[in-house]
C-alpha cells in the first residue's frame, strides 16, 4: 500500500511538473507570438515611412524639374521676338505653374500632387455646388452607359434610399434618385481628374488609375482609410456617394433650422448660373429630340429628371452658403489679449516682418548682372526690374517702384510666392533665413539663383492693422465678329497682353462707373450695388468686399493703394494692375495688427475644426435595403 502511494504520489508530481511545463510552452508562445507582432507592427511603421518618404521624393522631384522648365521658358521668352511663338511659349510656361500650383503641402509637411478626388472627405457642398458647371464628359459617357433610351423609372423618383438623422435625431428620408446624381457628379469628377493629369503630361498614380471602359467592381484601389488595403472603384464611389451627400444635407438641414424651418433662397448669381445650365441641357437634348428629363435620366442616371437637378443644385448652393457664412462666424471668434500674446511669443519666428526690394528675374546670369548693376542704395531697382523684365507690359509696370516693393512681408508670403529665394535645399531655406536673419542690415543685397534681394527694413514685428476694401474690377476686353456678323465683347484671355486700345477703352469704361458711384449716395452700399452690376471679380456677388487684407496678399500696386498710410474711410480711386482696371473703395482700418489678425485666425481655426467635426458627428446616414437595390451601378457597362 505503500508503494501505491509513492507512485500516486510520483504521478501527481510528474502531472504538475508536465502542467507546468505547458504554461511555460504557453507563455513562450505568447511571448514569441508577441514579439512576432510588434516586430510586424514595426515592419509595417518602416514601410509605411519609406513608401512617403517615396512620395515626398518623387513629388518634390517633379515639382524641381516644373520649377527648371519654368526657368528655361523664361529665357525662351526673353529671347524670342516673334510674338506668337512667345505667346505660345507664355502658354507653356503657364501650364507648367498650373503643375507646380497643384504641388501642396499636406498635415505631415509631404509634398504630394492634389488630387482632391481620392481624398476620403470632399466637402461636398463646395464639389457638388459645382454640378451648374458640368462638363458633358460624363453626359457623353452617360449616353454610352444607359442609352439614349433610359426612361425615367418611378422607384428612384419616390423610393427612400437613405436616412439622415440630425443631431436631435430628427429623421430625413432622402431619395434614391439624390444617389443617382450624386453618383453621376462623382463619376463626372473622376474623369476630369484623370483628363488633368493628361493634360498636364503627368501620369496618373496606380491608385487613381481607372478604366472607364470597364466594370469599377472590376478595378481596384487603395482604401483611403486603409493603405495596406484594396477595395473596389465601385465600392470607393458608392462610399463616396454617401459621404457627399451626408455633408451637403448636413449644412442643407441646418442652414433650414437656422431660418425658422424654411428653405433659405439663393444667391442671384447662384440662380443665374442654374438657368445657363438648364438652358445649355435644353439645347443639347433638343438635338437629340429628347426632353431635358429625358436627356439628364439617359446621362445621369434613373429619376434624375430636371426638377431632381434642379433640386439638388439648389441645395447644395443652400449648403455651400451656410457653411461659408457658418465658417465665417466661427473664425471671427476674438479672444483676449493674453491668448494673442502667447501664440506672439510661441511663433515669433513666423510673425515677424520685413521691408524688401525683390525681383525674379528669367535666368541666373541675368540676376547676377541685376545685383552688380544695383546702386549701394537700391535706388535704381525699379529700373532694373523693368529692364530685365520680359514682356512689354512689365517693362512699363515694374518703371513703378511700388511693383518690387514688398513692406511689410512674412516669411510665409514670401514663400509662398515660389521664387527662387523661396526654393528648399534639404529640407532648408538658406534664402529665406537670409533674409529674415537677425543680423540683416538696411542694404544688404542677396541673389540668389534667379531671385535679386534688397534690404529696406530688417526683421521685426509689424504693429500694421488689416484694412477692409471694396473693389470693382474692369477688364479689358476685344470687340469679336461671330459669324453671323454681330460684334461682341469678349474679356481679354489674357488682361495684361490686352492691346493699348484696349486698356484705353477699359479705363474709359472705369472712369464711367466711378463717375455713376460719386453721382449717388457714395457709400459703402451703394458702391457694393455698383460691384454687383459692373465687376468682373470672382467676389462681385458679395459687393466686391475683401475683409482684413494683410500687406502683401494683393498685386503690389493694389496692395501699396490700401497701404498707404493717409487711407481714411471713403477714399476711392482707380488703380491699374495686370488684371485690369480696379475702382477701389477704401471701408476702414481694422482693430487688429497683422500679427493678432495671425494670431485670432490660428486659434479660431482650430476651435472652428472642432466645432465643425463637432457637428458633422452629430448627422449619420443609413442606406435603406429596398432603395439601395435602385441605386445606380455600373453593371449595365460591358467587359
Amino acid at each position: 500500500m505503500g508503494k501505491d502511494i509513492e507512485k500516486e504520489t510520483e504521478e501527481l508530481l510528474e502531472e504538475k511538473e508536465n502542467k507546468a511545463e505547458d504554461k511555460a510552452d504557453k507563455a513562450a508562445k505568447k511571448a514569441e507570438k508577441a514579439a512576432a507582432k510588434e516586430q510586424k507592427a514595426e515592419e509595417k511603421a518602416k514601410k509605411a515611412e519609406e513608401k512617403l518618404n517615396k512620395k515626398k521624393e518623387k513629388a518634390e522631384a517633379r515639382k524641381t524639374e516644373i520649377v527648371a522648365q519654368v526657368r528655361d521658358l523664361k529665357a525662351q521668352i526673353a529671347e524670342e521676338t516673334d510674338e506668337k511663338k512667345k505667346a505660345k511659349l507664355r502658354r507653356q510656361r503657364d501650364d507648367l505653374i498650373a503643375q507646380r500650383d497643384a504641388i501642396i503641402k499636406s498635415k505631415d509637411g509631404m509634398t504630394i500632387p492634389l488630387a482632391p478626388i481620392v481624398q476620403k472627405r470632399i466637402k461636398a457642398c463646395i464639389a457638388i455646388v459645382i454640378v451648374c458647371a458640368l462638363l458633358f464628359a460624363y453626359v457623353q459617357s452617360g449616353m454610352v452607359r444607359h442609352g439614349l433610351l433610359g426612361t425615367l423609372s418611378i422607384p428612384q423618383s419616390t423610393l427612400t434610399g437613405m436616412v439622415i438623422k440630425d443631431g436631435d435625431g430628427k429623421k430625413h428620408a432622402v431619395k434614391v434618385s439624390t444617389y443617382n446624381y450624386y453618383y453621376a457628379m462623382l463619376y463626372n469628377q473622376l474623369q476630369q481628374t484623370q483628363q488633368q493629369y493628361e493634360q498636364y503630361g503627368m501620369e496618373v498614380p496606380e491608385d487613381q488609375k481607372i478604366d472607364f471602359d470597364k466594370k469599377l467592381s472590376a478595378q481596384k484601389t487603395t482604401d483611403p482609410d486603409d493603405e495596406d488595403k484594396e477595395i473596389t472603384w465601385a465600392q470607393y464611389m458608392h462610399d463616396q456617394v454617401l459621404d457627399n451627400i451626408k455633408s451637403t444635407y448636413t449644412y442643407y438641414y441646418e442652414a433650414v433650422k437656422a431660418n425658422n424651418g424654411k428653405e433659405p433662397k439663393i444667391k442671384d448669381d447662384q440662380k443665374k448660373e442654374l438657368k445657363e445650365a438648364i438652358d445649355n441641357y435644353k439645347e443639347t437634348a433638343n438635338g437629340y429630340d429628347f426632353t431635358v428629363s429625358g436627356y439628364l435620366t439617359a446621362a445621369m442616371g434613373k429619376g434624375v429628371t430636371e426638377e431632381v437637378f434642379r433640386k439638388e443644385a439648389t441645395i447644395s448652393y443652400i449648403s455651400e452658403n451656410y457653411q461659408s457664412d457658418y465658417q465665417k462666424e466661427l473664425n471671427s471668434k476674438q479672444y483676449d489679449e493674453s491668448k494673442y500674446e502667447k501664440y506672439r511669443d510661441e511663433n515669433k519666428a513666423d510673425l515677424v516682418s520685413v521691408d524688401i526690394k525683390y525681383f525674379e528675374c528669367d535666368s541666373e546670369d541675368d540676376a547676377k548682372a541685376f545685383k552688380a548693376a544695383l546702386n549701394a542704395d537700391g535706388s535704381n531697382f525699379a529700373e532694373l526690374a523693368s529692364e530685365y523684365s520680359s514682356s512689354d507690359f512689365d517693362k512699363e509696370a515694374n518703371k513703378n517702384e511700388v511693383e518690387t516693393t514688398y513692406k511689410n512681408i512674412t516669411k510665409g508670403t514670401l514663400q509662398g510666392m515660389n521664387g527662387a529665394i523661396a526654393t528648399a535645399e534639404d529640407d532648408k531655406y538658406p534664402g529665406l533665413d537670409w533674409v529674415f536673419s537677425s543680423k540683416r542690415k538696411a542694404g544688404d543685397v542677396k541673389q540668389q539663383s534667379t531671385s535679386v534681394v534688397y534690404i529696406i527694413t530688417p526683421a521685426r514685428l509689424s504693429d500694421v492693422k488689416t484694412v477692409t476694401v471694396r473693389h470693382i474690377l474692369i477688364k479689358p476686353f476685344k470687340n469679336e465678329k461671330g459669324d453671323d456678323g454681330k460684334t461682341t465683347e469678349t474679356d481679354a484671355e489674357t488682361p495684361s497682353e490686352a492691346s493699348e486700345k484696349e486698356w484705353t477703352n477699359a479705363k474709359k469704361r472705369a472712369d464711367k462707373v466711378l463717375a455713376e458711384y460719386k453721382k449717388g449716395e457714395k457709400t459703402a452700399e451703394s458702391f457694393g450695388k455698383l460691384a454687383e452690376k459692373y465687376s468682373k471679380d470672382s467676389n462681385a456677388s458679395d459687393g466686391g468686399i475683401y475683409e482684413n487684407i494683410t500687406p502683401n496678399q494683393m498685386v503690389p500696386t493694389f496692395n501699396a493703394w490700401c497701404f498707404n498710410s493717409d487711407r481714411k474711410t471713403g477714399d476711392v480711386d482707380i488703380v491699374k494692375t495686370e488684371y485690369g482696371y480696379h475702382i477701389i473703395y477704401f471701408e476702414k482700418t481694422n482693430d487688429l495688427t497683422v500679427w493678432e489678425y495671425t494670431a485670432q485666425q490660428s486659434l479660431a481655426s482650430d476651435d472652428t475644426t472642432k466645432t465643425i467635426e463637432k457637428l458633422e458627428k452629430s448627422y449619420t446616414i443609413k442606406q435603406t435595403w429596398l432603395g439601395s437595390r435602385f441605386f445606380e451601378t455600373d453593371t449595365d457597362i460591358d467587359s
